[in-house]
């Protein structure tokens, strides 16, 4: 709610007020550049080698692997993150002309983003989430424990869940209520990461700065809560209506996205509105070709 509060207070400011606030906030950011101004995109893409791959195994890539990880253990269904993952790239593809950081080498796409850190990081939170269904919980009085190892296992347990619901987005007799509402997942979780680029490349900070590591893990805090009412909201008929928690977050996520149209109106002014309409094609054909698919597969890895 704070962080809805500061995006509403932050809408109604001219950019001047919002530097001001920005350099208050650190100094440092008057003498900031863009990513793009002082590294290369896409250069040498036929110049594959183990040294140069290895170069690109850097903290960024780790984060990008332990990043997907997260949203595993946040979606728990295989076809869904690998859908919201093939978009993704798609998403890179369509908005490049935008963001030059965007633009990537063909195998550092393929190999390295989609297959090593997204499958990846998506086979390792799919594990755990299997590790933590099929686990039985026994939570006694850590008094009746004798052993110091296991009173020391007892405590560790103390900080994970109670109980793991097992979780299925598609189901070959979902309504057309249930799919229209899975889409409209993916485009959120879109537009949330278009967010994460396009503030860092309009309000000129690094990735590595702590406005957007601190936006990124309080993101994914509000995240958690979010996708279990909106799963709730999709899968059971009691459910009427979707939690407050979704609410907010769509409405943070409406907000960032205004925010950055506001800010950067001179990027925006360069859309090719083509693009953008071939995005969304792409998104739906997409979406109806895997669901065919996505929902059998769940049936053999689950």
């Amino acid at each position: 709610v704070l962080y809805f509060l500061f995006l509403v207070f932050l809408i109604f400011l001219n950019w001047e007020q919002v530097k001001t606030l920005m350099y208050w906030l650190d100094p440092n950011l008057r003498f900031a550049k863009r990513e793009v101004d002082v590294m290369e995109y896409a250069t040498n893409c036929t110049d594959i080698s183990w040294k140069r791959i290895m170069s690109h195994l850097d903290f960024f890539a780790f984060a990008h692997f332990a990043g997907w990880a997260l949203k595993a253990l946040l979606i728990r269904s295989y076809g869904l993150c690998w859908t919201i993952s093939i978009t993704w790239e798609l998403t890179e593809l369509f908005f490049m002309h935008l963001l030059p950081n965007f633009a990537e080498c063909w195998w550092d796409q393929l190999i390295l983003d989609i297959l090593l850190c997204n499958g990846g990081g998506i086979w390792l939170g799919m594990t755990a989430c299997r590790f933590l269904e099929m686990r039985i919980y026994r939570w006694g009085s850590i008094k009746k424990i004798h052993s110091t190892t296991g009173k020391i296992k007892r405590a560790v347990l103390q900080f994970t869940p109670a109980s793991w619901t097992y979780v299925r987005w598609f189901d070959p007799n979902s309504s057309f209520q249930r799919l229209a509402g899975i889409y409209l997942f993916m485009i959120l979780w879109q537009l949330t990461e278009l967010n994460t680029f396009f503030l860092k490349h309009i309000f000129v900070f690094q990735v590595s700065h702590p406005f957007s590591w601190c936006r990124i893990l309080l993101i994914a805090v509000i995240t958690a809560p979010t996708v279990r009412q909106y799963y709730a909201y999709l899968t059971d008929t009691r459910c009427k209506r979707v939690g407050t928690q979704c609410w907010m977050f769509g409405a943070i996520a409406f907000l960032e996205a205004l925010i950055c149209v506001k800010f950067g109106i001179d990027l925006f002014s360069q859309t090719e509105i083509l693009y953008v309409v071939f995005w969304l094609l792409c998104l739906v054909r997409i979406y109806i070709y895997l669901y065919d698919s996505i929902y059998s597969l769940n049936d053999l890895i689950f």
